[in-house]
């Protein structure tokens, strides 16, 4: 198991990258099963989907599109319940299948905001892709379609994650083990 720091935190290895991409691979699979003949658009949510955006996009089987939203409501390892919309969508999604590609969905707060803000675009229907799901931060209803992983609360950086903008060039996912302060 290899440990990495980064600033004033820990971490050691919790999925490897073998792993992660088995289960990109079975979701890229479902969602070219299930969206087939849909020609969807893909939403990717910046920045820390950007490696599993690319990892899924490789692996879809059916003609689709891609564009990208930066949303945050993050500062440090807590979520501030705050969003803020940085980068908007420019395409027209009205009477479209779009797919928005999450790297965790953690409190669901943002994903709702991303969710609401799609909606009032008349998409024809609305999926959530994410890699990784915190079931029991959960604070909002949420319908999420494909989910890679489901994970416990632990905070995690890597394979797009970051803490603080560092960490997320790594192809494994690290858990913090303790903080030195």
């Amino acid at each position: 198991m290899s440990v990495i720091q980064i600033k004033d935190k820990r971490f050691e290895t919790f999925i490897p990258e073998e792993k992660i991409l088995r289960e990109v691979e079975r979701v890229a699979h479902e969602i070219s099963r299930d969206l087939k003949g849909c020609d969807p658009l893909f939403v990717s949510v910046l920045n820390g989907s950007f490696m599993f955006t690319a990892d899924l996009m490789k692996r879809l089987d059916m003609p689709c599109e891609i564009s990208f939203v930066k949303l945050a409501s993050y500062e440090g390892t807590a979520s501030t319940g705050k969003v803020k919309e940085l980068v908007g969508l420019n395409e027209d999604i009205a009477g479209r299948t779009v797919v928005v590609v999450e790297d965790i969905v953690d409190t669901g707060i943002t994903m709702q905001r991303l969710i609401e803000t799609l909606r009032a675009r008349g998409p024809k229907e609305v999926h959530i892709a994410t890699l990784l799901l915190k079931p029991d931060k959960l604070q909002v209803e949420l319908d999420v379609n494909y989910v890679a992983m489901r994970i416990p609360a632990d905070f995690i950086v890597g394979y797009g994650l970051d803490y603080d903008g560092f960490g997320r060039n790594y192809p494994d996912i690290y858990k913090v083990t303790d903080e030195k302060e």
